[in-house]
């Protein structure tokens, strides 16, 4: 299996990625090296580590595997499963840890008193790692780290849990509208005309991308029609063949009949990526809203995922992409117009400054930019 695993990787990389030249890798010369070692692998953390390292010489964010058991959580995202309340980032200074960017409210890692900013390790010495299934009763034992640098080990008993929604609507604030979309998920563009439908003129709008993969390209169209013209190009990508598309807004953001003209803010972290990166920067060249935040991942290649023999996930970069402004924003990112950051401190004290930041970005008397981007001649 592991041979089969990693054969379909390397020759999909080799047939599909979107540069035919593989940024100048020696793709041969890495098959020799990763080939024997992913053969060799005794579980899927080595397997799936050999696979990203030799991946990581494309280096491209896009190029990633999955392993089953993440796969299989991706998979059942939106679905009640069995879950212990923990959300995970890698971190990139120390491939064998990960850490804790969440921790759900009345979840068994909340209960057991696991905080924002704790650190997994995952040497595999001891103790569970991402590699692994999470099931209903049975104990994971995790090897953690403080926000004060303590060891904390610690025993989380997963249970079934209602999954969390994709998109949410916050109305809480006078004249503010908050849209927290987690994904660039199928029905986007219909939940977010609904929430725009006879929204008063004097309400500002800020939609939260942090943390957000990204997802669907046609969901990220219909969010930018939503607030651009029909037929506003705002991105072109480029295959392995060189052929160039031009993406324009289509309209038919949830059946308004056409963009809304209230004020916007786009929020966004390091963690906003692909579709989450595409929308902000399209937004900001037209001028149509403020982007509030810290530079984005700058990952924003157009991927594809594939399934592999194990049940695993590979997602590679099929498109080059630039916006309308002919910018690449691969590596670089979107830079915000204010900066604002979130700091675990924040976090762990119930603290948006970033968010607060948004909302007075719209609040003093600015010209009316949303109507001038709807009429201006295209």
């Amino acid at each position: 299996m592991n041979q089969r695993v990693f054969d379909q990787v390397w020759n999909e990389v080799r047939r599909e990625y979107y540069d035919p030249h593989l940024h100048g890798v020696d793709w041969s010369a890495a098959r020799r090296t990763w080939r024997p070692v992913a053969l060799a692998a005794p579980d899927d953390r080595m397997l799936y580590r050999s696979l990203r390292e030799m991946l990581n010489l494309l280096d491209d964010d896009h190029a990633g595997a999955a392993p089953p058991a993440v796969a299989r959580r991706q998979d059942q995202l939106r679905a009640p499963r069995a879950a212990v309340g923990l959300s995970l980032r890698a971190d990139r200074d120390n491939q064998d840890s990960y850490l804790v960017e969440q921790v759900r409210e009345g979840s068994p890692a909340d209960e057991a008193g696991v905080g924002v900013g704790w650190r997994l390790i995952t040497d595999g010495a001891t103790g569970w790692t991402p590699e692994q299934d999470v099931v209903e009763g049975r104990p994971l034992v995790l090897t953690m780290i403080d926000a004060e640098g303590a060891a904390r080990p610690t025993i989380l008993n997963p249970r079934v849990m209602e999954p969390r929604p994709a998109f949410v609507a916050d109305r809480t604030r006078p004249n503010v509208l908050v849209l927290r979309v987690e994904g660039f998920e199928q029905g986007l563009g219909r939940w977010m005309g609904q929430q725009l439908a006879d929204l008063a003129p004097e309400t500002d709008v800020v939609l939260d991308l942090r943390g957000n993969p990204g997802g669907r390209l046609m969901e990220a169209d219909a969010v930018l029609s939503c607030f651009l013209p029909t037929n506003r190009a705002w991105a072109t990508r480029t295959s392995r063949n060189g052929r160039r598309i031009e993406l324009k807004t289509a309209g038919g953001c949830g059946g308004l009949t056409g963009p809304v003209a209230n004020d916007v803010a786009v929020l966004v972290d390091d963690q906003s990526r692909s579709a989450a990166e595409l929308t902000p920067a399209a937004l900001q060249e037209a001028r149509r809203a403020v982007v509030v935040g810290v530079p984005t991942a700058g990952a924003v290649l157009i991927s594809q995922e594939t399934r592999l023999p194990d049940g695993g996930r590979l997602t590679l970069s099929r498109a080059d992409f630039v916006t309308s402004g002919g910018v690449r924003l691969e590596k670089l990112g979107v830079t915000p117009d204010v900066a604002a950051a979130v700091t675990p401190q924040d976090r762990r004290a119930g603290r948006d400054p970033a968010l607060e930041a948004a909302v007075a970005a719209l609040a003093p008397p600015r010209p009316d930019r949303a109507q001038a981007a709807i009429a201006a001649p295209l």
